[in-house]
């Protein structure tokens, strides 16, 4: 198995490090395991003047899975556009054509407490949303920033956006959410904001068509704004949520919130082979990178979820993710969810933690 590691920017390279440490354990357990580091982002930019080299994009391309860090930083802000680290990776995700992106939402009863809301509300939560990834208004055309003129006299500069989604687009996704919907509570609610938008429209329209291959899943539809609101109010409601790529951004990590911190959460984004990149669906957090204090735990799960989708390993992916659960269970806390009366530990600390216990 041949995993490309691509540690990106701010704490990206220290919560890598400790993902590679949980892999190193299965490696000197017998599994053959091949790891080749890459930049990406930021680094990528400074190595070779592309948040997406060349050399990242065929590492990439040839690896049977993607383990990604963060990408992005204060520096990089004034590049122009297409240099900027964000654009490295929305290309790769594109370059692989990764629609899929799943983003589980879960509580550990220890961490309760963590969550800013009530524990009553939060408790026992496992949410799965999942978010297309390749399309939206994130890579419609056309875009841009022009000047116009302004409905004042004279002109203006004026940017715009594309929403824009096919119906094959949004079929294989619904496809995906309705097929992950099947092995949990069978239960799917399909996101949008079709009293508005007339892609969106389209969407549900779709989404209705595939969900009659699949008479046993209980499909439901939201506005997204409700659905945001519902999130906070009542978010056990929720099993299966399936949405476009900038709705499924802003909702997701909301409801990272609920769990305790952004820093918990794993993430899959897989192609139509489930070849996927795992990543934490946290940022490069530059302002505390360097300081051996990140959460390395949404990290080490999407390690998890890498054996769960790509590999087809269930075994090891339970194995992970009960290393997980006993360090919470012994009360080792970052300091994102550290709340007193716990262990506080630093992120390599935390990493060593979870090898111990695998």
């Amino acid at each position: 198995m041949k995993i490309a590691v691509l540690p990106g920017d701010g704490i990206g390279p220290e919560i890598i490090a400790q993902a590679v440490k949980a892999l190193n354990v299965l490696k000197r357990d017998g599994m053959k395991i091949e790891m080749e580091a890459a930049p990406i982002g930021g680094a990528g930019y400074d190595a070779a003047g592309d948040p997406l080299p060349a050399s990242t994009l065929d590492l990439a391309r040839a690896a049977d899975a993607v383990l990604l860090g963060a990408v992005g930083g204060p520096q990089y802000d004034t590049l122009d556009r297409p240099l900027r680290p964000e654009r490295g990776l929305l290309r790769i995700r594109k370059e692989l054509n990764l629609f899929a992106n799943l983003r589980p939402a879960l509580l550990y009863p220890e961490l309760a407490a963590a969550s800013s809301l009530k524990p009553e509300v939060v408790s026992g939560l496992d949410i799965m949303i999942v978010r297309e990834l390749t399309g939206d208004v994130y890579f419609g055309q056309p875009r841009g920033i022009e000047v116009r003129p302004s409905p004042n006299g004279g002109s203006e500069r004026v940017g715009f956006n594309t929403m824009l989604y096919s119906e094959s687009e949004v079929r294989r996704v619904a496809h995906v959410a309705f097929r992950i919907a099947m092995k949990r509570d069978r239960k799917l609610c399909s996101v949008e904001k079709a009293n508005v938008l007339e892609c969106s429209e389209l969407w549900k329209e779709v989404v209705i068509e595939v969900s009659k291959d699949y008479p046993e899943v209980a499909l439901s539809h939201m506005y997204v704004d409700n659905a945001a609101m519902q999130l906070i109010r009542a978010p056990k409601q929720f099993d299966v949520i399936v949405t476009g790529n900038i709705f499924g951004d802003i909702l997701s990590d909301a409801a990272s919130m609920l769990s305790g911190s952004i820093g918990m959460l794993p993430s899959a984004s897989l192609d139509e082979n489930n070849k996927g990149m795992y990543e934490p669906i946290h940022g490069s957090a530059p302002d505390i990178a360097g300081r051996d204090i990140a959460n390395p735990l949404a990290t080490i799960l999407s390690v998890a979820m890498m054996y769960r989708y790509t590999f087809g390993d269930s075994r090891t992916a339970d194995r992970i993710e009960n290393a997980v659960k006993q360090v919470i269970a012994q009360g080792y806390r970052t300091a994102d969810i550290w709340t007193g009366g716990a262990t506080r530990v630093s992120c390599s600390a935390m990493g060593d933690a979870v090898v111990k216990n695998l």
